[in-house]
């Protein structure tokens, strides 16, 4: 079955319209994790004496080099080549998600066109790494995946507009408003959860933690810059219900009102220097490189309507995400364990009612 991806591309180019070669970002890539020149081409799939002409080229484009030799030492990236690498990792970070949702739109307009068209189970969930492996598990039918926020993806499936919805609830005691709009559109007599995974939140600082940032309590320093997740989002209502129970102020927090829109691109930023510390799940510090301070863990949970339950599609999905291939891919996430992944439960048992 033929798929669409799409993938993000940017450029630069300059007055004589000469345009920045893709090929670039790869050598970048593969300097940053090797430390070594020679290693870096043959990771990127070209020639060494290319790699040599690449980097000399674009240090000409640039006017100052992209990469620093020494002897003994190997190849680093200079200032210029991390903030050229960073900003090409913040932007599939940031629109990736986005990306993806279409391309499942797409796929989906090109499977209802031919003949022996799958079925199609439709999920609106919260972003994570966890999901992002879902639709390499769905066999037997076509799932629509779309990225929204938790309320958004309840509010969805209450309309009839999917037919699972993904959010996650925090292992910890608070209240937030989320919380309270979880609550109010949660049927307990219609619907039904669908366990899928744990994982892990905490805040993701520069590698080897520079400013030595140990806890919530260090986000108020005035040598501290924060980046944070949008206001709808999960991770966001897990912050500030964890800062409100620590008697912490947030218009203290430099940088709380800038915020990113995935825990990736909340990482890339970090790695970017552009701040000192978010919050976020741990797969997104590890993805660039970042220490991770654990502080708590959230379920992340399907729900649907019971009726939904007796449908074919669904039953593929649970066969899907109970299956040890599926549960082996989400253990190598950092920081996620597959927790009763596919085991369904009534509404009243997430909030003891």
């Amino acid at each position: 079955m033929k798929k669409i991806q799409i993938t993000p591309a940017w450029y630069f180019t300059d007055e004589a319209g000469n345009r920045l070669d893709p090929q670039l970002f790869v050598l970048l890539e593969a300097i940053h994790h090797q430390g070594k020149l020679t290693q870096a081409a043959k990771d990127a799939g070209i020639s060494y004496r290319h790699a040599w002409n690449l980097l000399n080229k674009w240090g000409e484009f640039f006017g100052i080099g992209l990469v620093e030799l020494e002897r003994g030492r190997g190849a680093h990236l200079s200032p210029l080549g991390e903030k050229l690498l960073w900003a090409e990792q913040r932007i599939i970070a940031r629109l990736g998600p986005q990306l993806e949702s279409l391309g499942s739109e797409l796929n989906l307009e090109i499977q209802q066109s031919l003949e022996g068209v799958k079925p199609i189970l439709r999920l609106h969930a919260s972003h994570g790494y966890a999901v992002a492996l879902l639709p390499k598990f769905a066999t037997d039918f076509q799932l629509d995946l779309q990225y929204c926020s938790p309320r958004e993806a309840l509010a969805a499936l209450n309309r009839g507009a999917c037919d699972l919805a993904g959010f996650h609830l925090p292992n910890v005691e608070i209240e937030t408003a989320l919380m309270s709009a979880y609550k109010r559109l949660l049927k307990p007599r219609s619907h039904r959860v669908i366990r899928f995974i744990t994982r892990c939140q905490g805040l993701m600082v520069k590698a080897d933690n520079p400013k030595r940032i140990a806890g919530l309590e260090d986000l108020v320093r005035n040598d501290v810059h924060f980046i944070n997740r949008q206001q709808e989002s999960g991770t966001r209502a897990l912050l500030d219900g964890m800062l409100r129970e620590a008697g912490l102020s947030m218009r203290r927090i430099q940088g709380y009102e800038v915020e990113e829109f995935t825990h990736s691109a909340v990482a890339a930023y970090i790695a970017a220097g552009m701040a000192d510390v978010g919050f976020g799940v741990e797969a997104a510090a590890r993805q660039f490189g970042l220490t991770f301070l654990p502080l708590a863990t959230e379920d992340y949970l399907l729900v649907c309507h019971h009726r939904t339950l007796d449908e074919p599609k669904l039953g593929r999905l649970l066969e899907s995400i109970g299956s040890e291939d599926f549960k082996s891919a989400v253990s190598a996430l950092p920081g996620y364990t597959p927790n009763r992944c596919g085991e369904v439960c009534g509404v009243d048992e997430l909030f003891g009612g």
